[in-house]
């Protein structure tokens, strides 16, 4: 492993010199590569998944990146929420190498999500309380769900239906019964984060559950639950007090 250095002493160089780096890996790199089309990604190491993640775009090896990255952060769950320019910053990296690296484990999260919400039977508002955590951790903005429920109330699907600002997220009940009606959902809980850390849910919060809970009977599809997620606590409308139905 080696590392490119004073490239400004070579004028008219860097180009070339960044290129050979990139277009001759190295045997480590190649080591990697060989042994995750044999063994599949599982016989990789954080550090070699995400340099191969990482790829070309530098005059610093992918490998040599990915030790770095490993090292600020043991737990790779804290890179959740983090801006592209934020993280291109700290870690050293392209903004297309933090573009790659975060949309990564973003469908990495998502996929874990989805096998997890399959195995959910929801009787109660704590059996989404570890779902729920993961997904909306890290978050300076507002996040909406809805999580699709079949006959036996096992989850059958998660969509974030909007994603709004720091103090607020514009839904819409099409949106979030459309993706129902495709699947043959039985039931729908929705949920939302509150960046300021307070789960009480606000008076914009009761009202959009009173126009769901409506439209939900219109349509067949019940309105379980609306879940607040804060720092700390998640709060479930349904046990601290369903709105009134409100007429459009």
């Amino acid at each position: 492993m080696f590392r490119v250095n004073n490239l400004h002493e070579v004028p008219g160089q860097r180009k070339n010199i960044e290129s050979t780096v990139e277009e001759s890996p190295q045997p480590v790199a190649l080591e990697v590569r060989r042994r995750l089309e044999r063994f599949g990604a599982s016989s990789l190491s954080d550090v070699e998944l995400l340099a191969l993640i990482l790829g070309p775009g530098g005059s610093v090896p992918s490998l040599e990146i990915a030790c770095r990255i490993c090292r600020r952060w043991s737990d790779l769950s804290r890179l959740a929420g983090i801006p592209v320019a934020v993280l291109a910053k700290q870690a050293g990296v392209s903004h297309a190498r933090a573009r790659r690296l975060l949309s990564a484990l973003e469908l990495g999260w998502r996929a874990q999500a989805q096998m997890e919400a399959s195995a959910v039977v929801v009787r109660r508002p704590e059996d989404l309380h570890s779902l729920l955590r993961r997904e909306f951790q890290g978050l300076d903005r507002e996040r909406f769900l809805a999580l699709y429920l079949d006959t036996r109330h096992r989850v059958r699907g998660v969509e974030t239906v909007s994603v709004g600002t720091l103090n607020a997220s514009l839904v819409h009940p099409r949106e979030v019964f459309k993706s129902a009606i495709g699947i043959s959902a039985a039931a729908v809980i929705v949920a939302h984060n509150h960046p300021s850390g307070c789960p009480t849910p606000s008076s914009d919060d009761l009202e959009l559950t009173a126009r769901l809970d409506r439209c939900g009977k219109i349509l067949g599809i019940s309105l379980l639950d609306h879940l607040v997620a804060g720092d700390v606590e998640i709060v479930s409308i349904r046990e601290y007090g369903w709105p009134a139905v409100v007429k459009d």
